[in-house]
């Protein structure tokens, strides 16, 4: 599914998702300014992340993205995936597995695909398990790759 917004709003009708890609998504961009707030914002400044003049003359060429800042894009490009609001709230219960195989250079462009892998009934709603992948434009191996686990919860009747 690669046009459009999924838009459940039962069970039923994620159960009927699973197994479906969703994306990608538009590309969104991560600036040097998008990775200082990250930093201000958790207290992580390593030099890797804020010191361009230090990070140029590594292999890496300059400096990059948190692994944690590429995962933390996820739920906002998600929203160009899957639509939530015909329910009476939607939860990211967490990760089963997170791995950054490449790095994400400042400047670079990042954009989200997803797989509906599981879909379990939990009292009230759905447990949904997703394969995300976040791809940088160029890159040969993703960035970030990560079961996510979200819970919906279903309007009552």
């Amino acid at each position: 599914m690669s046009a459009g917004v999924a838009r459940p709003t039962t069970v039923a009708e994620l159960r009927a998702l699973a197994g479906a890609e969703l994306g990608p998504t538009e590309w969104v961009e991560v600036p040097q300014s998008r990775i200082d707030a990250f930093a201000d914002a958790t207290g992580d400044h390593q030099w890797i992340h804020v010191d361009p003049e230090r990070a140029k003359d590594t292999p890496l060429g300059s400096t990059i993205a948190h692994g944690l800042l590429t995962l933390s894009l996820a739920p906002g490009l998600m929203e160009q995936l899957m639509a939530y609001d015909g329910f009476a709230h939607a939860l990211n219960y967490g990760y089963e597995k997170v791995r950054f195989p490449a790095p994400v250079p400042v400047g670079a462009r990042l954009r989200l695909r997803v797989t509906i892998t599981d879909v379990a009934e939990v009292p009230g709603g759905a447990q949904v398990t997703m394969a995300q992948t976040i791809e940088v434009e160029g890159g040969a191996k993703p960035v970030c790759v990560a079961q996510a686990v979200a819970r919906f919860f279903e309007r009552e009747a």
